[in-house]
C-alpha cells in the first residue's frame, strides 16, 4: 500500500506538477521498499543454491536502478509484491477444504464425572471408555457407541452426504458429526487423532503437502530454466549492449505461473474430494488414477452390501441340533459376514468350548468341539478334509451354487451334516455407478472373490462386468493384480474392504478402500471412500481426470504466456518491463483461478 501511494505521488509530481525531484524521490523510495523483501527472499534462495524468481527480479530491479529507470523499478516491485499478495489470498481459498475440516473439529464434550454428573471439558481431556452426553445441535466429540437415547445425525463431515442418519443404542457415531435432534449418551471408543475425523484431517493435510510427478518435474525444470533465463539475459546484453532489453528479459522470463499452476490444481482437487467423502492420499495418486485402464473389485462388502442372510439350507443324518450348536460355537469366533448370517439363522442354541482352531485361508475353519473334529467352510475345504459327498449332496451343492448362493458346509468327524446357502444383496445403485466408470474410460471391470464361481458369475452377469473369477484366496488375487501390471502393462486399481484385501490394495497402482472396512485396508490404500459409499467412486475418478486436465491447462497457459512475452520483446515495440510484469502476475492469477474451478467440480449425471 505504501509503495502504491508513493508511485501515485511520483507520477502525479512528474506529470501534474512537473516536479522531477519529488517524483524521483518518491519512486526511489517505492523501489527500495518493494525490493527489500524480494531481495531477502532471493538471498535465502541463493543460500540453498537455488536461482529463484526472486533472484531474477532482484537483478532486474538493480539493473533498472543502474540505468536510472526508477519508474520501471517501482512498478515492477509493486506488481511483484501485489501479485504475491493476491496469489497467497487465492491459494488460501483453495485450501479452504482443510480449513473447514479443522473448524468442524469438536473442541469440548460433556463428560460424566465420578459423581455421575456431566461437566463440560476440553475434548483433549476425554479418554477411551469415558461416557459422554450429546444434546441436540452439538457436535459428537469422539468416535463412540450409543449407550442410550435416540437421535438423527448429520454425517456430512465424514461422508459428504447431508442426509440424516438415525442412531439408537448400539449404533456407531463419529467425531465431527452433528446431532440434529434427540439426546444420546455415548461411550468413547476412539479419541483425538485416532478418530475417523482426526484421520481425515491428517490424511488431507499430508495429501496437500505431497508432490505429484508433474510437480516434481516442474521443480526440476525450474531449477534449470531460471538460470537459463539469467544466462540468456547476459548474452543479450553482451551482444546488444542494451541493458534495458536484458533486464526486461529477466522479468518476462520468470516462470511463476508454471511453478504455481500444478500445485494449485492438486490442492483444489484434493480439497474437493475431502468435501465429497473421497480421501485422495497425495498428489501422486492423481496421475495414475486419471489414466486408469482396469478396475478390480472384491465382491463381499464392495459390490455387495456385506449383510448376507441364509437363503437355503439342507441337513443330512441325525443329531442336527447338536451339529447346529457346534457350528454356532465355531462361527462365534469369526467376524466374516457369512458367519454372522449363519449365527442369525441358527439363533439360540447350546454353545460349546472350541479348541485347536485352525483358519484355512480361502477355505474356512477347522476346530475341535467336545472331542469332535469340525470343519466349516467351502467345497475346497471339504475336499482337503477328505469328506466323501453323496450324489444327493453333490446335487444340492450344484443347485445352491446355480441359485447364486455362497456355500457354508459343516462336516463332523468326516461326515457332511449341514449345507447352507448364503446370499448377499448387490449394493443399491452399483450397476449405474459401474456404467459411469465405463463412460469415464475404464476399459475393464473385473471381480475377484473367494466365493464359488456360480455366485460370482451370477453377480457378474447382473452388473455387466468384463471378467469375474471365483474361488480365489488372497494370494490368487494379488497374483492376478501382478499379472495385469507386469505382463499386460495395465494401470490397475483394486477396490476392497477387508484384511485379506490388503496385499492387493498395496500391489495395485491405486488401492481404493471402502471407509467402513478394516483399519489395515484403509492404511494400505491410496484412496478411501468414506462410509463405504460406492457412489463416491465415479466422483473420485472423474475428479482425478478433471484435476489432471486442469494441470495440463495450467502448464499450457504458463508456458504459452512466457513464450508470448519473450517473443514480444524481440518482435514488438510496445513491450516493456512494467507491462511484462503485469502480464506475468495476471498469468499467475489465471492459473490459480483455473485451478480453483476444481473446488466446484461435480460429476455429471447419466
Amino acid at each position: 500500500m505504501v509503495s502504491a501511494v508513493l508511485i501515485v505521488i511520483g507520477f502525479t509530481s512528474a506529470l501534474g506538477f512537473k516536479n522531477e525531484t519529488v517524483a524521483v524521490l518518491a519512486l526511489v523510495i517505492a523501489s527500495i521498499l518493494g525490493a527489500v523483501p524480494i531481495a531477502i527472499q532471493a538471498y535465502q534462495a541463493l543460500r540453498v543454491k537455488v536461482v529463484s524468481i526472486d533472484v531474477l527480479v532482484t537483478i532486474a530491479v538493480t539493473g533498472a536502478f543502474i540505468i536510472r529507470n526508477y519508474e520501471e523499478s517501482a512498478i515492477v516491485t509493486f506488481l511483484f509484491l501485489f501479485g504475491a499478495f493476491l496469489e497467497q489470498r487465492t491459494l488460501n481459498k483453495t485450501r479452504s477444504a482443510i480449513k473447514e475440516l479443522t473448524e468442524m473439529a469438536p473442541e469440548s464434550a460433556l463428560k460424566q464425572m465420578v459423581n455421575g454428573e456431566f461437566e463440560e471439558v476440553d475434548v483433549d481431556e476425554v479418554d477411551v471408555g469415558d461416557i459422554l452426553l450429546v444434546k441436540t445441535g452439538a457436535k459428537i466429540p469422539v468416535d463412540g457407541t450409543v449407550l442410550s437415547g435416540e437421535g438423527s445425525i448429520n454425517e456430512a463431515s465424514i461422508t459428504g452426504e447431508s442426509l440424516l442418519v438415525s442412531k439408537e443404542k448400539g449404533s456407531t457415531v463419529f467425531a465431527g458429526t452433528i446431532l440434529d435432534n434427540g439426546t444420546i449418551q455415548i461411550t468413547a471408543d476412539r479419541v483425538g487423532e485416532d478418530t475417523t475425523f482426526g484421520k481425515i484431517i491428517e490424511l488431507v493435510e499430508e495429501a496437500q503437502d505431497s508432490k505429484s510427478e508433474a510437480e516434481r518435474f516442474i521443480d526440476r525444470f525450474s531449477k534449470y530454466y531460471t538460470p537459463a533465463v539469467l544466462v540468456l539475459a547476459i548474452l543479450v546484453w553482451l551482444f546488444s549492449r542494451d541493458l534495458q532489453l536484458a533486464i526486461t528479459i529477466l522479468v518476462l522470463g520468470c516462470p511463476g505461473a508454471l511453478v504455481i499452476g500444478v500445485p494449485v490444481s492438486n490442492v483444489a482437487g484434493i480439497g474437493n474430494g475431502a468435501r465429497h467423502g473421497v480421501l485422495l492420499k497425495g498428489s501422486e495418486v492423481i496421475g495414475d488414477f486419471s489414466r486408469l485402464d482396469t478396475m478390480v473389485f472384491d465382491k463381499t462388502g464392495t459390490l455387495t452390501a456385506g449383510n448376507p442372510s441364509v437363503a437355503e439350507k439342507e441337513f443330512y443324518g441325525v443329531n442336527i441340533d447338536e451339529a447346529l450348536g457346534y457350528l454356532a460355537s465355531i462361527e462365534r469366533e469369526s467376524d466374516h459376514p457369512l458367519a454372522k448370517a449363519v449365527l442369525e439363522e441358527i439363533g439360540e442354541t447350546v454353545i460349546s468350548s472350541v479348541e485347536n482352531t485352525e483358519v484355512i485361508k480361502g477355505g474356512g475353519i477347522v476346530a475341535t468341539v467336545d472331542g469332535h473334529r469340525i470343519a466349516v467352510g467351502n467345497v475346497a475345504l471339504m475336499e482337503k478334509e477328505n469328506i466323501v459327498l453323496s450324489e444327493k449332496e453333490k446335487a444340492d451343492i450344484a443347485r445352491f451354487e446355480k441359485s447364486g448362493n455362497s456355500l457354508v458346509l459343516t462336516a463332523i468327524d468326516g461326515e457332511l451334516k449341514i449345507l447352507m446357502g448364503v446370499r448377499d444383496q448387490i449394493r443399491p445403485g452399483v450397476k449405474e455407478d459401474l456404467l459411469r466408470l465405463k463412460k469415464l474410460g475404464v476399459k475393464n471391470l473385473v471381480m475377484l472373490s473367494g466365493d464359488n464361481q456360480g455366485t460370482v458369475d451370477m453377480v457378474s452377469r447382473e452388473l455387466g462386468l468384463t471378467e469375474a473369477y471365483g474361488n480365489m484366496v488372497p494370494e490368487d488375487k494379488s497374483a492376478y493384480i501382478k499379472k495385469l501390471i507386469e505382463e499386460e502393462k495395465q494401470i490397475v486399481a483394486f477396490v476392497g474392504d477387508g484384511v485379506n484385501d490388503s496385499p492387493s490394495l498395496a500391489l495395485a497402482h491405486i488401492g481404493i478402500a471402502m471407509g467402513g472396512g478394516t483399519d489395515v485396508a484403509i492404511e494400505t490404500s491410496d484412496v478411501v471412500l468414506m462410509n463405504s459409499d460406492f457412489s463416491r467412486l465415479p466422483h473420485a475418478l472423474g475428479l482425478t481426470k478433471a484435476t489432471a486436465r486442469n494441470m495440463e491447462q495450467n502448464i499450457f497457459i504458463a508456458v504459452g504466456i512466457v513464450l508470448f512475452l519473450l517473443a514480444s520483446v524481440f518482435f514488438s515495440q510496445w513491450m516493456n518491463m512494467s507491462i511484462g510484469m503485469l502480464v506475468h502476475e495476471a498469468s499467475i492469477l489465471l492459473v490459480i483461478l483455473n485451478g480453483m474451478r476444481l473446488l466446484r467440480y461435480k460429476l455429471r449425471k447419466l
